[in-house]
Formats: C-alpha cells, sequence, structure tokens
C-alpha cells in the first residue's frame, strides 16, 4: 500500500518549479455573473405575518418560522436583522436540480417549476448561496443537495464563495433501486450532498452505524483469554522519518525505514505494562484497539440507505422531490446541537423543519410555492400517510381544484397518518407583496389548529381581498 510523505519532507526533496509554487486560483465564468457587493444589496423583502401562536416569540426575537415568498429578498430581511444574521448554526438546501421540468404533487397539482438551466441557474443559486454564508455563524456548516446536472459546477461555486479548505465532503446517495434502463448509459441512483463550513471551526458530532456481532468479529478478530474482551491489532509506526524520540530505539527495535513510532518510547512503556502491546513470533509489536472503546463504524460519504419513497406503505406528503426525514436526521445530528438554529430556503414539504422541530433545534423554512406551504402546514397539522393513499385515491367528480382536492385526500388519510404532536411553536409569515394565495390554506390550519386546540385563540392577520 502506498503511504503519503510530508509535504514538508516532500519540499525538501522536489526543487521548486513554477506548477508546485504558485497557487493555481479556479474561478468559475459565464454571462450575466453579478459582484456578490451587487447581490448583497438586494432590497430585503416587507414581512407580513399572517399567523402566530398565542404567545409565541415576535419576529424580532429567536423563534420557529415559515416563510411564503422569493427567498432571495427573504433572505436578505434575514441577514439585516440581528436575531438571525450570524446565527443559523446549520442550512441545508434541496433546491431545483436544474431539470427544465414542472413538477407536481401526487393530486397532479404544479407544485413548482425547474425551468433555469445553464447560467442561468448557477447565478440564481450563487445569489442565495452569498446571502446564506453571511447567515451561518462562524462555527456553521451548509449542505447542498443536488444531482449530477449541476452539482459539478456549483462544487466550483461553493469553493469561490466558502474557500475550498472549508469543503468537507461530497456525499453519493443512493437515492432509488436499480433501474432497467433502456438507454445506453449505466443507471442513474445517486445524487450528491456537498458539505462546507463557514469556518475550521464547526460542529461536528461524528456519527456512527452500531457494530453488528458478524461485522465486530471480523473487524476485531482476537479474543483476550484473561478479560475475554474483542480486540484488533494495528500498527505502532506511522509514514516518514523522525529525528527525535520517536525515531529512536525502542525495546531494542527500531522502526522499519521511512517510518516512526506513533507515540515516544515513555508512552509505549506505559502501554506495554497496561497490556495494551501485543508482540508477534517474529517480534514486532502491535498495538491492541478493544472492541469496547468503539462508538460505532464511522459514516463515510456513501450513504446508501436514505432512498427515496420507493413502495406503497411509506408515509409521505405526496409533495414531489420529498426527501427521507432519517437523511435529514443524520445532517442535523450530526452538524448542529439541541436549540441551535437550522435554515432550509427551498423548504418543499417541511422535511427538515419537521425533524428539526423532532430533534429540539430551532428552525427557519421558506418557500415560494403555495403547494410547499400547503404542504408543510399539512405535516405540522397531521402528520405523514403511507404512499399507497395516495396512489390509490382517484379524483372524484365536481371537485374544483387540487389544492381542495389534496386536503380532503389527507383527511381520508388521517386515521393511518404517522402518530404526531401538532407543529404549532412559528410564526408564518409572507413577502407583503404577494397576492392571498394562501387564503384557503389559511384556513384550513385554523380549523386544524381548533380541532387540536379547542377553546384557545390564534393570531390571524387579514388577507386583502
Amino acid at each position: 500500500m502506498a503511504t503519503g510523505v510530508p509535504k514538508t519532507q516532500r519540499d525538501r526533496q522536489i526543487p521548486p518549479h513554477d506548477a508546485l509554487s504558485t497557487p493555481l486560483d479556479l474561478s468559475l465564468t459565464y454571462e450575466g455573473k453579478r459582484p456578490a457587493t451587487e447581490i448583497l444589496l438586494t432590497r430585503p423583502a416587507t414581512i407580513q405575518t399572517l399567523w402566530e401562536k398565542p404567545g409565541a416569540p415576535g419576529t424580532a426575537t429567536l423563534a420557529n418560522q415559515l416563510f411564503y415568498g422569493d427567498n432571495l429578498p427573504i433572505l436578505a430581511a434575514l441577514l439585516q436583522n440581528p436575531t438571525w444574521a450570524g446565527k443559523v448554526r446549520l442550512i441545508y438546501i434541496d433546491p431545483p436540480f436544474a431539470t427544465n421540468s414542472i413538477f407536481q404533487s401526487r393530486t397532479q397539482g404544479d407544485a413548482y417549476n425547474d425551468l433555469l438551466v445553464g447560467a442561468h441557474y448557477v447565478e440564481f443559486l450563487r445569489e442565495r448561496l452569498l446571502f446564506l454564508r453571511e447567515l451561518l455563524s462562524d462555527d456553521g456548516s451548509i449542505y447542498l443537495h443536488l444531482d449530477a446536472n449541476m452539482a459539478f459546477p456549483m462544487k466550483i461555486i461553493l469553493d469561490e464563495i466558502f474557500g475550498r479548505g472549508n469543503f468537507r465532503s461530497w456525499i453519493t446517495r443512493k437515492k432509488c433501486n436499480p433501474k432497467n434502463f433502456t438507454r445506453k448509459a449505466y443507471g442513474n441512483i445517486s445524487d450528491y450532498i456537498l458539505f462546507y463550513t463557514r469556518s475550521a471551526r464547526y460542529i461536528w458530532n461524528r456519527p456512527f452505524t452500531p457494530w453488528t456481532e458478524e461485522k465486530a468479529a471480523k473487524e476485531y478478530p482476537y479474543l483476550e483469554a484473561e478479560t475475554g474482551r474483542r480486540y484488533k491489532k494495528v500498527p505502532l509506526h506511522a509514514p516518514g522519518v523522525r529525528h527525535g524520540s520517536t525515531g529512536e530505539r525502542w525495546q531494542g527495535k527500531l522502526p522499519p525505514p521511512g517510518k516512526h513510532w506513533q507515540y515516544p518510547p515513555e508512552t509505549l512503556d506505559t502501554m506495554e505494562l497496561q497490556g495494551e502491546i501485543s508482540w508477534s513470533a517474529y517480534g514486532n509489536p502491535r498495538r491492541k484497539i478493544y472492541l469496547g472503546a468503539s462508538a460505532g463504524i464511522p459514516i463515510q460519504d456513501i450513504w446508501l440507505d436514505f432512498k427515496d419513497a420507493h413502495n406503497q406503505n411509506i408515509n409521505i406528503t405526496g409533495y414531489p422531490t420529498e426527501k427521507n426525514p432519517e437523511l435529514l436526521a443524520r445532517i442535523i445530528e450530526t452538524s448542529s446541537q439541541p436549540g441551535d438554529l437550522v435554515l432550509d430556503c427551498f423548504a418543499g414539504s417541511g422535511t427538515t423543519l419537521a425533524v428539526a422541530s423532532r430533534l429540539g433545534r430551532q428552525w427557519i423554512g421558506i418557500d415560494n410555492s403555495p403547494a410547499a406551504i400547503a404542504a408543510i402546514l399539512r405535516r405540522f397539522a397531521r402528520g405523514l400517510a403511507p404512499m399507497g393513499d395516495f396512489v390509490r385515491s382517484q379524483e372524484s367528480p365536481g371537485r374544483r381544484n387540487s389544492q381542495e382536492a389534496q386536503t380532503e385526500q389527507a383527511e381520508r388519510a388521517h386515521n393511518t397518518t404517522t402518530v404526531q404532536t401538532m407543529i404549532d411553536d412559528f410564526i408564518l409569515s409572507r413577502s407583503e407583496d404577494l397576492s392571498a394565495e394562501l387564503e384557503q390554506t389559511l384556513a384550513q390550519w385554523l380549523i386544524w389548529q381548533k380541532e387540536a386546540r379547542p377553546g384557545e385563540e390564534t393570531k390571524r392577520q387579514a388577507l386583502p381581498e
């Protein structure tokens, strides 16, 4: 197995050369790319509160917030408020994928348009990423979920905005079961999550997969006779020559050529006294690592266990491109702490918001689709329903519109929805320049509120006619 040579040692061995001594900065150039300073002067939205729970903190204080409207001016408004500017600990966004398509809900109503492609799409997303960077705390993280259409150019944009040194992971997610493609290509079953941080100091709660008996026996194949503890053996040396104590003899042995001891001799002596050193028949020392000291198998950057809804028994909202809640749970638990603020400015069906609420985080959600806001409020009130209920239900004659159809469908499925406590500790607002598109949705939300909390009044600001 090849081993790397430390950079300082390599620099002493390789003569200077322009290609090695001059850093090469990489950027993406395209027509219509505006200066960051100009973008950050975007006029903030004027926010109008539509509904809030009695006793909920006002919009000037930190509280769960759901906004309806274009996320760019809303992000500009958030940035002007010291309550939120620099206070967001975690951002997850699942924006449109530049598919040049119109997506519909299960009831065949238009949910959102994904018609931006090429440079128009890159600039659209770049503008929002600039504001998101400013909203992030110094120890915050951002996860951008894309597919192969735009993930690669957006990686360069993310490098420009957050810095290449703050790139952490390119996560590949298995999104569906294998496909039987008729075209001449490999089956497309993956998409990607690009993970960046605001700085080198960021929240990181390392995720693990628990050990199974089979995997533990394979990875830790030895049993200690005296204690019965399971362990494995690992080398005591590391690549690179050292001229201090770790490069000297220990127990009469020098480290292998080109390597050094991982610990100074006094530490190795202590490990030997504690029985943590195993000697081979040829007199080579190795360290014993015990299974009991392991929290599990560290999660890597290929995620196979978070597919999108793929059978009739999975609980969903029916909104297109809805993501697996456990995918969001892993991200939120890894990159934030309870009480932290999580933001999703392409909120969709509200998976990020619902999972953040369940995990004790505060949240901000933004979406410009009335169907998305309707799906989020329905999820908050009624939970999720099995996918089969959406597939089997047929549209009744005389139904007025798809939004009403979706509401009635959710009502029929209510007896089989996921058990959950109503989420209502938030403020619902909109950009003031929008028409009254949420009137029907808001009326339905008030009915659900009254059913859940009889006798309790809620605050609603009247919408214009």
